[in-house]
């Protein structure tokens, strides 16, 4: 049985190219920089868990909530294959319990705080917006985009920003934590304008701060689908 089963929907991510050396201090042991024709990525990503179940139970109050989070991407090899995964630098979730149950667990990098989400829609585009509260100021990523899914390209940046399935964080064994997250190709939105009002060096740290003042390389918006959470190994 997964340890979680929920849908992701509506995936919200704003794409920054940042120099490795940024990230170098966050990378877990035995994984290492995941590059994309020469760029090195971290992402905002803002979406909708619905559905979750935790180890096939529906828990009250724990079914449907926003998660924002800053990621970047990273590969392991096992010894037969590369695979690429996932680091968060930090997870915001409104439920206190998804923050302990990940953080215990999954040594994951999860805050609790306010939030609240819109998802607007009109006849040919809609809109939806991912607010937290940090710090009694209240922050949010919102985006404006067509109604028309498309196909992720093969070999596209779309297709490396989604298509990374595993999750690592360094485990104070030494260890890395490795998870695997499953789910179908995800299909997009063309995206037509978006906004970002975050504080990314009170959020993420000192080392992200400069994030305030960065144009994102690309956004985008995923559909998103049913996925699973499967339990995690040490590497």
């Amino acid at each position: 049985m997964s340890f979680l089963n929920a849908e992701w929907r509506k995936l919200a991510l704003a794409n920054y190219v940042l120099d490795p050396k940024i990230l170098e201090p966050y990378v877990p042991k035995k994984t290492e920089l995941d590059i994309w024709e020469g760029k090195c990525y971290a992402s905002l990503v803002g979406f909708m868990f619905l559905n979750t179940k935790l180890l096939g139970i529906k828990i009250p109050f724990h079914i449907n909530f926003e998660e924002v989070n800053l990621r970047f991407y990273v590969r392991y090899n096992d010894g037969k294959e590369w695979k690429r995964g996932v680091v968060f630098v930090r997870e915001i979730v409104p439920k206190p319990a998804i923050s302990f149950v990940a953080n215990t667990l999954y040594r994951e990098h999860y805050a609790t705080m306010p939030m609240r989400h819109s998802w607007n829609f009109g006849q040919e585009s809609f809109r939806v917006n991912y607010e937290w509260k940090h710090k009694g100021n209240w922050m949010n990523f919102a985006l404006e985009a067509s109604n028309q899914l498309t196909e992720i390209e093969k070999g596209s940046e779309a297709e490396f920003i989604t298509e990374h399935y595993w999750g690592y964080t360094q485990h104070p064994s030494g260890k890395t934590v490795e998870y695997e997250v499953t789910h179908p190709r995800w299909q997009q939105y063309e995206v037509l304008n978006h906004q970002i009002n975050a504080d990314f060096g009170t959020l993420y740290g000192a080392d992200f701060a400069f994030l305030n003042n960065e144009k994102p390389y690309s956004v985008m918006l995923a559909e998103g689908s049913e996925i699973t959470v499967e339990g995690r190994n040490l590497v």
